[in-house]
């Protein structure tokens, strides 16, 4: 057993409110929510600052605005937050080869395993130095825990929180343990925690006390051994550096159910098309595709089909979708739609009918596939922009709050609101003061999605040796304001022009 504290657990403190933080100054210190923003959607992430009014992570977001209602409510962005994930683990990486990603924003990592860390001084020093590599590299901050287990880790880190750094000395993890809820430990969820709680059992203590023959009476032999190993503070799971992918699969919740079956197919054919998007990214293919359909009484149906050979073919992928469909009955609405795939290869076997099948109803080449869309953004009633007879109006430019935007004349901004023909661009960036609001219609044909600027303005001679991301601009310094702007929420103006309604707020 390692005794050593050579366990390093970094979790990114409120990870995606913190990146929209940095990358817009006005809202730094702000209470900030991101997570989808129609009426069934749900909180991600909360700053802090919004936590300190009891809006925590999968809170409905409507309980959410009742609770902070002049928070900033904002579309993730994940492509951003996944290049700075990236940028986070190539340093956790340069550490060790053992590096356990656990989400984009946490993993576990063994010094020890690549000389960065043999003992309790040098893994502080690891800690600590990591800590300011990723403000340098993010402009971002993270907690870190250190402990010879990784259970221990977890829990250091989880006290770190935020900014911080706490080491579990060895000899100490008994007494730390004792008095901690039982829910502390893994593996103990709310049905586990309350059948301990019926027993008398409500901390680490206790469950120790109790014994493994009485766990493992109450709660079965594996999950009895394993826990009570856990509560005498002994945890021999290895820091694994590779996970295998099961599965890649999307999906979207509605705010209103969706009854028209012809939108039902659109928007599962979008969906595959999304899947493939994220499918081809990782450079995998599968077997197995899989439709999921959640029902108006919230009943949810999954069905499958499994193909001859793996394929990461769109076309292939819609048609096993959409024959998927036609043996789900949507007649009294859909409420959400997913399709994922799953039996996954790193090689490609082509389904030529498939393909022929294809060319032959003029469908798009297997080169053509769509990029991920913010999460939320398929709640609009509006839905596709396409119709049964192929021949719609062309549909509003939508503008998920949150998101970079350029002017032509304004520079660099991001979408404060939008509704009413209307969308509200607060010009600022990341290395900019707060800035200036203006209102333009949806259609202006100056202003256009943008990418994300870096949180750390990178110039000639970085390490990277690239320009990945200007200062800003003449035009984009000139809109600093001469004071800190308040946070857009509902309810609330902006010194510049009026706040534009966000839509189903």
């Amino acid at each position: 057993m390692r005794t050593a504290p050579t366990i390093l657990h970094l979790d990114m403190d409120a990870f995606f409110a913190s990146a929209e933080q940095a990358s817009k100054p006005s809202l730094r210190g702000k209470a900030v929510v991101v997570g989808g923003l129609g009426p069934r959607g749900v909180v991600a992430t909360a700053s802090y600052e919004a936590r300190v009014f009891g809006v925590n992570s999968a809170m409905p977001m409507a309980q959410a605005r009742r609770r902070a209602p002049n928070a900033a409510y904002l579309v993730p962005r994940f492509g951003l937050y996944r290049e700075i994930s990236e940028q986070v683990m190539a340093l956790l990486r340069a550490l060790s080869p053992l590096v356990e990603p656990l989400s984009l924003d946490e993993a576990f990592v063994d010094l020890e395993a690549g000389g960065a860390a043999w003992d309790e001084a040098s893994a502080r020093l690891a800690g600590a130095k990591l800590r300011t590599d990723i403000r340098a590299v993010t402009g971002l901050t993270g907690s870190v825990g250190l402990a010879a287990s990784k259970m221990l880790a977890k829990i250091a880190s989880e006290q770190a929180k935020p900014d911080g750094l706490v080491l579990i000395e060895p000899g100490t993890e008994r007494a730390l343990l004792g008095p901690m809820p039982v829910r502390t430990l893994p593996g103990v969820g709310p049905a586990t925690g309350d059948h301990l709680r019926r027993a008398g059992i409500t901390t680490v203590e206790e469950l120790a006390e109790a014994g493994e023959d009485e766990l493992v009476r109450l709660l079965g032999k594996a999950h009895g051994h394993a826990l009570f190993a856990m509560a005498l503070a002994r945890d021999e799971r290895p820091v694994v550096a590779e996970r295998e992918t099961k599965s890649v699969s999307v999906e979207d919740t509605y705010d209103v159910d969706i009854h028209d079956r012809v939108r039902v197919g659109l928007e599962v054919q979008r969906l595959a098309d999304r899947c493939v998007g994220r499918l081809r990214g990782a450079g995998l293919s599968g077997r197995t595709i899989v439709l999921k359909v959640r029902r108006y009484d919230f009943s949810t149906l999954t069905r499958s089909e499994t193909l001859r050979g793996p394929t990461d073919d769109p076309g292939v992928v819609r048609e096993a979708a959409a024959r998927l469909l036609d043996s789900v009955d949507t007649t009294g609405g859909v409420r959400l739609l997913g399709v994922g795939v799953s039996g996954l290869a790193d090689y490609t076997q082509e389904d030529l009918f498939a393909q022929a099948q294809a060319a032959a109803v003029g469908e798009p080449a297997a080169e053509e596939h769509a990029v991920d869309e913010p999460a939320g953004t398929a709640a609009s009633p509006a839905g596709t922009a396409a119709s049964s007879a192929g021949e719609a109006a062309p549909a509003e430019r939508r503008w998920p709050s949150g998101h970079d935007v350029r002017h032509a004349e304004f520079g660099h901004g991001w979408v404060q609101g939008s509704g009413l023909g209307r969308v509200t661009v607060r010009f600022e960036t990341p290395y900019s003061g707060p800035g200036r609001v203006r209102t333009f219609r949806t259609d202006d044909p100056q202003l256009e999605p943008a990418d994300p600027l870096p949180l750390v303005e990178r110039r000639p001679g970085d390490a990277d040796g690239a320009s990945a991301g200007p200062g800003p601009s003449a035009s984009e310094a000139g809109t600093r304001d001469s004071g800190p702007s308040p946070v857009p929420g509902a309810g609330m103006q902006d010194p510049g022009p009026p706040l534009v309604p966000r839509a189903g707020a």
